[in-house]
């Protein structure tokens, strides 16, 4: 269904990576409104505003490193500022920094967790006055598999994810009574070209990968993008303190 979306609203923290730029389109398409909020990645965001805007969708680009709570502030003020409200916060920057166990040290650890947790939390409390006011909105959250499947080398990413699904839930409790639902959508193994800088193998990878799933082929940006989109409908509007996973059938418990 397109135009589900028509006349609201959407915040989209990492919004120039694959996964976020196949969320940015999606939304476009399906009638909303964007602030496209990024950390440093100037051009790709202006590119991406310019080619919506050309389709019909206005689009503005906005820097903001979300581990500063200043900064967090800022862009919530300045989101609403251009759009007057913000309707639905997609929360979906972050970083996958891979440390050995033996090597990590607290500044890893520090940087993970503000990066891909506490970062969340502060633009989550920063749009909550407006959304609570007008007594609608969307909070969804980036998860990942690994915060149940685990992986070596990633135990901040891996607790920070997992503290992700945490802080969903009490979001749902704290503020479902002022009509914002909160849901974390979980991706499982989703090829982006990324992916091709960090892992040695893909192929190889790939194949390994098949054989957890259910589903025999390996996710794409947009199928994470068509959860994020069925859950800030309307019709979506009883689902709250859920976590959604996209991830083939890799995690079926």
């Amino acid at each position: 269904m397109r135009d589900t979306l028509t006349g609201r609203t959407a915040l989209i923290t990492g919004a120039t990576g694959g996964i976020g730029q196949a969320i940015t389109r999606r939304l476009a398409a399906d009638g909303a409104t964007l602030i496209l909020a990024h950390f440093n990645d100037h051009q790709a965001a202006d590119d991406l505003a310019a080619h919506l805007g050309r389709q019909g969708t206005t689009a503005v680009p906005i820097h903001a490193d979300l581990r500063d709570p200043d900064q967090a502030q800022h862009l919530a003020r300045a989101a609403t500022d251009r759009l007057g409200t913000i309707d639905i916060l997609v929360s979906n920057a972050g970083v996958y920094p891979r440390t050995p166990w033996p090597e990590l040290t607290l500044n890893h650890w520090r940087d993970s967790l503000d990066t891909n947790l506490t970062s969340h939390y502060l633009l989550a409390q920063a749009l909550t006055p407006a959304m609570a006011a007008q007594g609608w909105g969307r909070m969804l959250t980036l998860g990942s598999v690994l915060a149940t499947a685990g992986r070596h080398d990633l135990a901040p990413y891996i607790s920070a994810k997992a503290g992700l699904e945490g802080l969903t839930r009490a979001l749902a409790r704290e503020l479902g009574p002022s009509g914002i639902t909160a849901n974390c959508i979980v991706p499982g193994s989703i090829r982006v070209p990324a992916e091709d800088d960090v892992v040695p193998d893909p192929e190889a990878m790939t194949t390994r990968q098949l054989a957890r799933q259910c589903i025999q082929r390996r996710g794409h940006p947009d199928d994470v993008a068509a959860a994020v989109a069925f859950l800030a409908r309307d019709e979506a509007g009883f689902i709250t303190g859920q976590t959604l996973r996209v991830d083939g059938g890799w995690i079926l418990g």
